[in-house]
């Protein structure tokens, strides 16, 4: 059988507009969801340093772009209808963290909706999904809406860090303070209509900037220049990794994925109740009333080790109680860390559970809390 790494290789890896630019810059390259990506420049420990501190550029234009447009009642209602966060809750300008769930209570992908207006809503999916998420849309959409999956269009790059809204506003010779954390504001900028949400997946301030790829070029290379007086480093996926996982921000085919229900995969708090059930309904409302039987939880090392996905854990009297979703060695915290799916009644904080690493058992605690406090949270 061929490695999933190999299988990958053998097709043609998608390029970002930015390609060409990440390898002059001397950028390792791997193959990530389907695209040939930056993993780091000049190390990811540095880079992750660099964004907490300061600030950090990260080339995320393979995500998704999907538009939903139509009559205010059924655009809502189709909404609605393939999602477990309310929809009916956002205001146009705001930005809302939620999922596409299928029918058996999985999920399809976690996914940011923008709303414009009443008419008009904007899906940003991860980059291996928004193929799947398109067609899972169109296949429960009857025609009363129009679903257009516009991500070839569309560039979108992050910028991250306690110093970002000073080099961003800065940059755009505006204050931009104004914009609260998961709000956007559409802007003109040099002959075209941006999209500036404050919005990122590090735990710390920033933007999430929606260009065309032309404009995600120049802007790229614009940030670059303005932001070394400031600290601005580039950031690959390696330190994307680590970033967001000190923030316990769970990662689609990691923490997420098309069997667990979202409050399986930690994400309870966007699982709503709705006067018209949506898919999986009764499964997912019967885990967030009741309890699910596992659920996704913060584990950190106690012993040297570093945590990677799918080890084994045990209980203290030997029981294998679940595993590893994901894990790293904190370049913030200093230890190793990361996050597992445990059976509920071991899930509760500080309780101490045994990872398997290279066939030793390894003490490990739960931490259902906070691994850091990064600077999204003075902008909620």
């Amino acid at each position: 059988m061929v490695p999933e790494s190999d299988r990958e290789k053998a097709v043609e890896l998608k390029q970002t507009p930015l390609h060409t630019i990440h390898k002059e810059m001397g950028a390792k390259m791997v193959p990530f969801g389907g695209w040939d990506m930056p993993v780091q420049y000049t190390g990811i420990i540095q880079e992750h340093l660099a964004t907490r501190s300061a600030a950090g550029l990260f080339d995320v234009s393979h995500m998704g772009e999907i538009f939903v447009t139509g009559k205010e009642d059924e655009v809502l209602s189709f909404l609605e209808s393939v999602t477990c966060n309310t929809i009916s809750s956002i205001k146009p300008g705001q930005v809302q963290y939620n999922a596409v769930v299928n029918e058996d209570g999985g999920l399809v992908d976690d996914i940011t909706v923008y709303k414009f207006s009443d008419t008009k809503y904007m899906i940003c999916s991860n980059a291996s999904n928004y193929p799947a998420v398109a067609k899972h849309l169109e296949k429960y959409n009857k025609g009363k809406v129009t679903v257009v999956d516009d991500s070839k269009n569309w560039h979108q790059i992050a910028l991250q860090g306690p110093k970002a809204d000073q080099i961003f506003s800065k940059y755009m010779g505006k204050d931009l303070s104004s914009i609260l954390y998961y709000h956007f504001e559409e802007m003109n900028w040099k002959g075209e209509t941006i999209i500036v949400s404050r919005t990122g997946y590090t735990g710390e301030d920033g933007f999430e900037i929606y260009t065309s790829n032309a404009l995600g070029v120049i802007l790229w290379k614009d940030l670059l220049e303005i932001g070394k007086d400031f600290g601005l480093v580039p950031v690959g996926l390696g330190a994307r990794d680590t970033l967001r996982l000190e923030a316990k921000y769970p990662l689609y085919g990691h923490e997420l994925n098309a069997e667990w229900t979202p409050v399986e995969s930690g994400i309870n708090f966007i699982v709503k109740e709705k006067p018209s059930p949506y898919l999986g309904y009764e499964r997912i409302i019967a885990d967030k009333k009741n309890g699910p039987k596992r659920k996704i939880v913060g584990i950190r090392l106690m012993e040297p080790g570093v945590l990677r996905e799918n080890f084994p854990i045990f209980s203290a009297d030997g029981k294998e109680i679940g595993k590893s979703t994901s894990g790293t060695h904190s370049p913030s915290r200093k230890e190793s860390l990361g996050l597992a799916i445990l059976e509920t009644e071991f899930a509760k904080n500080q309780t101490e559970v045994f990872v398997e690493i290279r066939g030793q058992k390894k003490l490990a605690k739960v931490e259902t809390g906070a691994f850091i406090q990064g600077s999204v949270r003075n902008n909620r």
